[in-house]
């Protein structure tokens, strides 16, 4: 164990660090039209550096981060991933309950910007982990560790002056055979990144408020104070 240095910030920076960063992040939007801008590599390694401080059980770290530039991998990505989400929107794989609530973001099976973008990341969810003798160690609330780092390197994008997706083609078994991963990984999200296309349109789409999405817990009133 070693000591932890922390940095006690008064009320009036926290409160301004706290409304800075939320402000922040409500301008972030999921974007589906890149520009071919090209990025440099080292941003999207800082990003994945701090993904990488997330959380995770037992402290396994049990992600992959797989970056792609490679025009042709790139192209390989798309016709994949194309491909299965056809099955989904064409061949009815996808529930007409999820097809309906999709709707109102216009999404098709069409993904050009998967070749467009100047970078593809995917990130893996590890299992289990391999040890370098060959040994597996069982790694311990995966899903959960890997979505904090999903939601860290997000935000680290954004903060950067960046746009992404968290686009999911379902199923992903593609990406491990392509981007030839070991039998202890799996996709978990894909991640086209890159600046937005001029003129570039999201759906117009608001986000809950503090009251549908917090609820403030009292023990003499149960569990139905909203917050004001």
């Amino acid at each position: 164990m070693i000591t932890y240095e922390f940095t006690r910030l008064d009320a009036d920076q926290m409160t301004l660090r706290a409304d800075g960063f939320h402000r922040l992040m409500s301008s972030r939007r999921s974007v589906r039209a890149f520009s071919p801008e090209p990025v440099p590599q080292s941003l999207i390694e800082t990003a994945i550096r701090t993904a990488a401080t997330a959380p995770s059980g037992a402290h396994r770290q049990p992600w992959t981060f797989v970056v792609v530039g490679d025009a042709d991998i790139k192209s390989r990505i798309r016709l994949a991933a194309e491909r299965e989400e056809r099955e989904n929107y064409e061949g009815g794989r996808l529930p007409q309950h999820w097809r309906d609530a999709l709707d109102p973001l216009g999404t098709t099976s069409s993904k050009p910007y998967l070749e467009v973008v100047p970078w593809i990341v995917v990130l893996f969810e590890q299992r289990y982990t391999i040890t370098p003798s060959g040994d597996t160690l069982k790694n311990f609330y995966v899903k959960e560790s890997v979505g904090i780092a999903a939601g860290l390197f997000v935000a680290a994008l954004h903060n950067m002056g960046l746009a992404t997706l968290t686009h999911t083609p379902s199923p992903m078994g593609f990406l491990t055979r392509l981007l030839e991963r070991p039998e202890n990984e799996r996709p978990f999200a894909l991640f086209p990144i890159g600046f937005p296309a001029p003129g570039c349109e999201v759906p117009a789409l608001t986000r809950k408020e503090l009251g549908q999405v917090m609820v403030q817990f009292s023990a003499d009133a149960g569990s139905d104070v909203a917050p004001a």
